[in-house]
């Protein structure tokens, strides 16, 4: 999972970021809003995590420029500026949640899981696709009553697959949502192609009723056979 923080103060950017690293989130940053507008155009998240005020212009143009765009993303509404107009205008063009500051990082990190679990999984705390189920908050995988054990990357990307199954996923965009943003400057991706070699064969000695499918030219695909 790829979370873009949008935050101006130094200090409280790194202190979120390594916050919601410990949860093992792939975290970007930006801290004016030119920089937060080239990422968002560019690139793809699963959660921005958006202060109002900041060098440049302002986080509300950001969301009514996420809403042209049709991207996708869930917006939680960081900052200071805790005005019932600024809740309501932000609600309007699409956020998601809204915390005031200051806030505790276990309350932010609540509320970024509760956002994800809306959007991916309708709730649950758990992903199921045929006998496999994938225990997030664990970082866990079982087949059946035998626990999977995956390297983090593996997990990571069965993680982002299995939140979109029978959907064609371009590999540059898997790379990006699992590597960060800076993938786009590898020569290959010859890396991607050994994580998933390995997951394939783990899921397929444990007799998984889930696959990886290739889809030449393009990506991958997470079916159940």
């Amino acid at each position: 999972m790829k979370i873009l923080i949008v935050e101006d103060e130094p200090a409280l950017r790194e202190l979120i970021q390594r916050s919601l690293e410990k949860e093992r989130y792939v975290i970007e940053v930006a801290s004016d809003f030119d920089t937060a507008l080239d990422k968002i155009e560019v690139y793809d998240y699963d959660c921005i995590l958006l202060d109002i005020m900041l060098p440049g212009g302002s986080g509300l143009d950001l969301l009514a420029q996420l809403k042209k765009l049709r991207k996708k993303e869930n917006i939680i509404i960081i900052s200071a500026k805790d005005s019932i107009e600024d809740k309501v205008l932000g609600l309007e063009l699409g956020a998601d949640d809204y915390l005031p500051k200051p806030f505790h990082l276990a309350e932010l990190t609540a509320r970024v899981k509760s956002v994800l679990r809306r959007k991916h999984r309708d709730g649950e705390h758990a992903i199921t696709l045929g006998n496999v189920r994938l225990l997030p908050d664990a970082f866990q995988v079982w087949v059946n009553e035998m626990q999977l054990e995956l390297s983090r990357k593996e997990y990571d990307i069965l993680h982002y697959l299995m939140n979109r199954p029978n959907r064609m996923v371009n590999k540059n965009t898997l790379a990006e949502s699992v590597w960060g943003d800076h993938i786009d400057q590898a020569d290959n991706f010859d890396f991607i192609y050994a994580q998933i070699k390995n997951l394939r064969k783990k899921l397929k000695e444990s007799a998984a009723t889930i696959e990886i499918k290739s889809v030449y030219g393009f990506g991958y695909k997470l079916i159940e056979e």
